[in-house]
């Protein structure tokens, strides 16, 4: 009788986790269909056709497969950080991941994308925790760095017109150019000639990556930014000079940031709109601009749910052992 009753609460167990894994899934599941379903409700689907009919055929197409491209290359960001980390997961899973991640990140912000897929992805794949942070971390590095080198060079190329009223003039975007490019320079020489190589921040550590990674970082995030801005360049019809494109862009993406709107709606066009409508109509921007999200963030983000299913699929198949007989 002992034996019996020790047994029964792990039996009771085996019995009920599953269900509760079950439970979770479908719980995660419905959140993800909520948060996609609110989303879209702020999307003019009737809009984003009309922009799109009127885009020439080819232009669509070549701002298309640059989108692509600009997917591909952050999809190698995690690349970098399993080189970083030395995990052992294989470049398609990696590949994968990251791709998902990115494009529920653009659609509904970081926590769910960046932060929710990357730590539900890898922690499937066998990762754990402490691992996920760090890669997450350095992914996010990644990206800023590249960010902060462009957006320095284009505040001080000076090549915006600010509008009047604006507090924040030429002269100061300038200056907060040569400060971005200043932290850049920083972080290059932190990484070359630190002696001290890692901290420790609220439990987690922090360790500076060699020069020739960091000079990666900086590459690969430059050309996913130069690719995103050369979207919105084609689809604008090249009526508005590429400097001009790559800095308003930044400067949205930035907004976007601060405001924590999921895809940064509205906050995307009403930059544009307030730093180039004196050079092109405000329906042709926002015709554009319709255009530019139904290509980089609605496409993407069909093509990684399809993805994500198919990936979670394989990995409860991956993961499912037969009993071992007693």
């Amino acid at each position: 009788m002992t034996a019996h009753t020790q047994a029964t609460p792990a039996g009771t167990r085996r019995a009920w986790w599953p269900w509760v894994k079950r439970g979770l899934t479908v719980a995660f599941f419905a959140l993800v269909a909520y948060l996609l379903v609110s989303n879209a409700r702020e999307i003019e689907w009737t809009e984003v056709g009309e922009a799109l009919r009127k885009r020439p055929l080819g232009s669509l197409l070549t701002a298309a497969l640059v989108a692509a491209a600009s997917h591909a290359v952050y999809s190698c960001y995690d690349l970098l950080s399993r080189r970083y980390t030395g995990h052992p997961l294989s470049t398609p899973q990696v590949i994968g991941t990251t791709f998902i991640s990115y494009a529920f990140n653009l659609n509904l912000g970081s926590l769910v994308g960046g932060l929710g897929f990357r730590h539900r992805l890898y922690s499937r794949l066998g990762l754990g925790t402490g691992e996920i942070n760090r890669i997450i971390a350095f992914s996010m590095l990644t990206n800023w760095i590249g960010y902060l080198l462009l957006a320095g060079i284009a505040f001080l190329m000076r090549p915006l017109d600010i509008p009047e009223g604006w507090t924040l003039g030429s002269g100061a975007l300038q200056v907060a150019g040569a400060f971005l490019i200043c932290l850049v320079i920083a972080y290059l020489l932190a990484c070359a000639f630190s002696r001290r190589r890692s901290w420790r921040v609220r439990g987690h550590e922090i360790e500076l990556p060699a020069v020739r990674m960091a000079l990666a970082q900086i590459a690969i995030s430059s050309v996913n930014w130069l690719l995103i801005a050369s979207v919105v360049f084609l689809l604008l019809q090249r009526e508005v000079a590429y400097p001009t494109v790559l800095a308003v862009l930044l400067i949205a993406a930035v907004a976007g940031v601060l405001t924590h709107v999921p895809a940064g709606l509205g906050v995307l066009e009403a930059v544009f709109v307030a730093l180039l409508s004196h050079q092109v109509p405000t329906s042709e921007l926002l015709a554009a601009l319709l255009a530019y999200r139904g290509i980089y963030y609605l496409a993407p983000l069909a093509i990684a749910t399809a993805f994500y299913l198919v990936l979670e699929a394989r990995i409860s198949s991956s993961q499912q052992q037969p009993e071992q007989p007693r």
